[in-house]
């Protein structure tokens, strides 16, 4: 007889539930089911069930707005702890990343921070925290934006995982506010990610892919045939956040090439 988890049954508290919310974002909505190795591994953590890992992810979805604008409203029976937990956290996704990392080490979880952080090591304490925060970031960032499209390339549907980009729409280079915003990515394959990046390709504010004149003047059959396919194509609806309207028209308006 399976043994029963020692948690079982009992209310969860914010360190508990400040985890579950950053897997609420990292993982597509589709897949926040007991059966999903990642949930069954925070359980195993938690000494919790998987299905009671399930359950607080349908939580959080009952206070995602981008589903109730879908007519999906999540589960219910949430609790005050939960709400507070979503409003201290929603749109704070660099302090969210942080928080979770701290708590997955004090839980003896599997890390960001174990793979290795530097090509060459920081030349001090100051530059190893920073740049430790900038990996944890972007690592939430990449999961984030992933599963927002269900592990899809938004444009063409591609699936190959190792093909797919998570693409700042403003580069955090330029705005460091925005390096862990979900809604500052779109995910892309190899190919249009770099379009992205060079300006070569953008997105206009109703979510439709253009190409820069450059690559429309005679074009090669490759590029009329793989790339120029694809203007004015809509992008997917992501499952939970859309990108930022205001940031796409700065991409228009400041990256990309026309």
């Amino acid at each position: 007889m399976a043994r029963k988890p020692s948690r079982y049954g009992e209310l969860w508290n914010r360190e508990e539930l400040i985890l579950a919310f950053d897997l609420y974002f990292r993982t597509p909505f589709a897949k926040t089911k007991a059966s999903n190795p990642a949930v069954q591994s925070l359980a195993r953590a938690l000494d919790r069930s998987p299905a009671s890992i399930a359950r607080k992810l349908g939580n959080f979805g009952s206070f995602d707005p981008a589903l109730q604008a879908k007519d999906i409203s999540g589960l219910g029976h949430t609790g005050r702890l939960d709400q507070e937990v979503w409003n201290e956290f929603n749109n704070d996704w660099g302090r969210l990343a942080e928080e979770a990392e701290r708590l997955k080490l004090q839980y003896r979880m599997s890390t960001e921070m174990e793979v290795p952080v530097w090509n060459e090591a920081p030349s001090g304490p100051s530059e190893r925290v920073v740049t430790s925060k900038h990996r944890l970031h972007q690592a939430f960032f990449r999961d984030a934006v992933r599963a927002n499209y269900d592990n899809c390339c938004c444009l063409t549907g591609l699936t190959i995982q190792e093909c797919l980009t998570a693409s700042h729409i403003v580069p955090w280079s330029v705005d460091e506010r925005f390096r862990a915003d979900p809604t500052n990515g779109l995910c892309l394959s190899a190919t249009f990610d770099r379009l992205f990046d060079a300006g070569l390709m953008s997105v206009t504010a109703e979510y439709r892919a253009v190409f820069a004149a450059k690559l429309h003047r005679r074009p090669s059959t490759q590029v009329a045939d793989l790339i120029l396919c694809f203007e004015g194509v809509a992008l997917a609806t992501p499952r939970k956040l859309p990108p930022s309207t205001d940031r796409l028209s700065w991409h228009y308006q400041n990256i990309f090439k026309g």
